[in-house]
């Protein structure tokens, strides 16, 4: 057996080649690697040996040479194959170990100049890995250090790989290069090229989009019955992010427990203070901040416990057994958290079909990604797709303009912000009715804003919960006064909005009539 390593990233690979040469497999290698190699006493031929030619043009050829790619590409069961090698002097490689060239890393960094990014752009390294991955019956590749130990495992106990995994090898190999590719045409496709720039000014829309995601599941169905589904997840996902979660008992997740318990997770993790969020139908039906676990949660379900029923929970604390059993006396589809102790667990043993998740909390720091938080949004339509960056805005106190004659007091201000953020994840319209860190009512995905307000507050009767005192945040704009006289006669004392309609003085006057107060956030928080 004869293996070719050429690896741009050395991990693990003086164990992998002294484990092979212990196996009897004859090393062949390039340039730096098989210095490596040889410095560390193995014996290895160089590539330029074995073509009889030497690498040229600062390495950008190496292996692009028919000794190379008649050995990967030669079938052994076609005799008109093996004749040419024999009449060539080509001898079959049965090994490949490649890793390429660091685009990725290498765009992105702060400063990558185009020339940094275009010599990082690997062309006989690809080359050989289809090679070998087209060739996977007779030809084993491997692109990633974690497959060294297996690999070498299977060659330890029965001297050869199997054509399962030769197979996997070969579909990875081809993935690894699509996704290789893929990142070097968004990169290209995303700059614009000046004369003389060193550093290439990217747009944050490339002109070719395409999308880099791994399978993680198949779903029994989709959000219908009749409807087939998968659950994949982004090739570099986000911490703290859904897809991150780990299964701790329950059945399998369905496609609408996971569209719910992403509306879920994304709302409960944007939170500092210990909180509680429950989801039906990709909206957030009861949104509570407590002392604790517990607390949150038993607010959170007091705002609607008729569609808390078969609702998606999501904790950002650790759940202990008091709050598991509290937890356990409602039917509940899907629960998440950080963490659960073992009286939690226990608790949940009882109700094996509950999907119980735990999901590291992000690590937290300046950027979207420490936040867990997705860069882009997209929308699939009709042969097409929309792509926005994602709606990461944070409201801060600073940023609130008051325009009513009537002055926030601190606790209304907390009011509003906590009623602000609950907002941001309720499908539009959104009206959201707050106090004392809990939603009173939530009004959700109405044609008008004004239907929005009502049903918001038919709820809280509901739950026979009064509204005087509360808060209230609208996710656009009250286009005519009519929206904000019903909150008012619900007991809303003040409201948040973001302003900006052409009868805007209209509803500050209403305000300043009823004797509310009214800020500003500025911004929109449209959720369709």
């Amino acid at each position: 057996m004869r293996a070719l390593i050429s690896v741009s990233d050395k991990t693990g690979i003086v164990e992998l080649a002294q484990a092979l040469h212990d196996l009897g497999v004859i090393l062949l290698s390039t340039g730096g690697t098989a210095k490596m190699l040889a410095d560390n006493g193995l014996p290895v031929t160089e590539v330029a040996e074995v073509t009889g030619f030497p690498e040229m043009l600062d390495g950008r050829v190496k292996t692009l040479h028919p000794k190379v790619h008649g050995g990967l590409l030669a079938r052994r069961d076609l005799p008109e194959h093996m004749s040419a090698l024999q009449a060539h002097g080509i001898d079959t490689i049965d090994l490949l170990i490649v890793n390429l060239y660091p685009f990725e890393a290498t765009v992105a960094k702060v400063g990558c100049t185009l020339e940094d990014a275009i010599e990082n752009i690997d062309i006989g390294g690809p080359a050989m890995v289809r090679s070998a991955a087209k060739n996977w019956k007779d030809v084993a590749v491997l692109t990633d250090s974690a497959q060294y130990p297996s690999v070498i495992d299977e060659l330890k106990a029965s001297g050869r790989l199997s054509d399962a995994t030769r197979f996997a090898l070969s579909v990875a190999a081809f993935n690894r290069i699509s996704n290789y590719d893929a990142a070097i045409s968004d990169y290209l496709s995303s700059i614009t090229f000046e004369a003389g720039a060193s550093v290439p000014q990217r747009g944050l829309f490339a002109g070719q989009s395409n999308g880099r995601f791994v399978k993680l599941q198949d779903l029994r169905y989709g959000e219908n019955p009749h409807q087939s589904a998968a659950f994949y997840r982004d090739l570099y996902p986000a911490p703290g992010s859904l897809v991150t979660a780990k299964q701790l008992q329950g059945k399998e997740l369905s496609y609408n427990n996971i569209a719910d318990a992403d509306a879920a997770w994304e709302c409960v993790k944007s939170f500092d203070a210990p909180a509680c969020v429950i989801v039906k139908h990709a909206n957030p039906c009861g949104v509570a901040v407590g002392t604790g676990a517990l607390d949150a949660y038993s607010k959170a379900f007091q705002t609607d416990p008729t569609s808390a029923f078969g609702g998606i929970i999501a904790l950002n604390r650790t759940l202990d057994g008091v709050g598991a059993q509290a937890i356990s006396k409602q039917f509940v589809e899907v629960l998440m958290a950080p963490g659960y102790t073992d009286e939690a667990l226990e608790v949940f043993k009882a109700k094996a079909n509950v999907r119980v998740l735990q999901i590291d909390l992000p690590p937290g720091g300046p950027t979207p990604w420490d936040k867990g938080l997705n860069l882009m949004d997209v929308k699939r339509v009709g042969s097409g797709l929309l792509m926005q960056t994602a709606d990461n805005h944070v409201l801060q106190r600073a940023d609130l303009k008051v325009v009513s004659k009537l002055q926030p007091t601190e606790q209304q201000i907390d009011d509003l912000l906590f009623a602000w953020k609950v907002a941001k994840y309720v499908k539009s319209n959104a009206i959201v009715f707050c106090k004392d860190g809990m939603t009173m009512g939530v009004g959700a995905g109405q044609m008008s804003r004004l239907d929005s307000a009502r049903i918001a507050s038919i709820k809280a009767g509901h739950a026979k919960l009064s509204l005087q005192g509360t808060a209230v945040a609208s996710d656009a704009f009250f286009p005519f006064r009519d929206g904000l006289d019903v909150v008012v006669d619900a007991g809303a004392t003040c409201v948040i909005q973001p302003g900006g309609s052409m009868r805007d003085q209209e509803v500050i006057d209403a305000a300043d009539e009823r004797g509310v107060v009214m800020v500003y956030s500025g911004v929109r928080h449209f959720r369709h």
